[in-house]
């Protein structure tokens, strides 16, 4: 385990820390969940879906108002 400091706007300190114990949490383990979460995430795959999103989003599509009355 490491110590580590980080500067934190003290009115989030304050909130974040009153959070966590009134549900009897640790701070600490929160803020290492939280750092687990992000680096955990795949960026490449995602990276990837969005782009394939973005293609798909560029298709050509035909413009339809109501569907049930364009092909019923």
């Amino acid at each position: 385990m490491v110590l580590k400091t980080f500067n934190v706007d003290e009115d989030t300190y304050k909130k974040f820390s009153s959070l966590c114990k009134s549900h009897g949490m640790s701070m600490s383990k929160q803020i290492q969940m939280f750092m687990e979460s992000v680096v955990s995430e795949e960026p490449e795959a995602k990276q990837e879906y969005l782009e394939k999103l973005d293609n798909i989003r560029k298709g050509k599509f035909i413009q339809v108002a109501d569907f049930s009355e364009r092909y019923g």
